[in-house]
């Protein structure tokens, strides 16, 4: 099956399809409503040929689709079909949940997309889990507090990534983790990688993207910090 994957982020839309080595990608941000995500992608697209289509969307999804509005980017989103605005049958995952799938090497897997904020995803046995461990306690503040984008610029790249080394311990062996993997924008600032923990990187969502169509995998669910003890106890 040939798979268009489009991975939605706060400052660009990306775009991959199955067969294509080289991605394609236009500016979002503010004014970047569902309608004109959809007509920019199939105006740039329009010489490839896929069947379906895959979306990371920065915010809560389920099989329905976006289930909140995005805070970075304009509105329309909630609702929004989709299937008939591209012609093809289309999924919905979000963002950080569409990389983790990109990045998984089998196990079970935690994942933290290090960027903006801090994005979160648990998969085992095929079922993808969306978590919000950035809003979880830690320190004198939030996960996201410092490991995010405002973190690493407050703290410096040695004192983030100290706070990341704790943050990969403690969360790997709560959710009984075979491995952490890291991701999101903010990767490469990491050196030398925690123990326990590998790189990804952004471009594993598009192959997130090709295996949601390609594998059984479960529906994903939306933990939020307060049943994250439903988890790991």
């Amino acid at each position: 099956m040939r798979i268009l994957t489009v991975d939605v982020g706060g400052t660009h839309v990306k775009f991959l399809a199955s067969g294509q080595k080289h991605k394609r990608e236009f500016p979002s941000g503010k004014g970047l409503t569902a309608e004109r995500m959809v007509r920019a992608v199939r105006d740039r697209a329009r010489d490839w040929d896929y069947e379906a289509v895959s979306i990371g969307y920065p915010g809560l999804a389920d099989h329905k689709g976006p289930r909140a509005e995005p805070e970075n980017l304009g509105g329309g989103w909630v609702g929004f079909d989709f299937a008939a605005a591209f012609g093809r049958p289309v999924k919905v995952l979000n963002d950080a949940a569409l990389q983790a799938l990109g990045s998984y090497e089998g196990g079970r897997m935690l994942f933290l997309g290090l960027g903006t904020a801090v994005g979160s995803a648990l998969i085992a046995e095929k079922t993808i889990v969306l978590l919000e461990l950035g809003q979880l306690s830690f320190r004198d503040g939030s996960l996201a507090d410092y490991l995010g984008r405002k973190g690493l610029r407050r703290l410096g790249r040695e004192q983030w990534q100290r706070a990341l080394g704790q943050a990969v311990a403690a969360l790997k062996g709560a959710f009984a983790a075979d491995y952490v993997m890291l991701g999101g924008g903010n990767v490469e600032e990491v050196d030398p990688l925690p123990e326990g923990a590998r790189r990804g990187g952004n471009e594993n969502a598009f192959e997130g993207g090709f295996r949601l169509w390609e594998t059984a995998v479960a529906p994903v669910e939306h933990v939020s910090p307060a049943d994250v003890w439903k988890l790991v106890l």
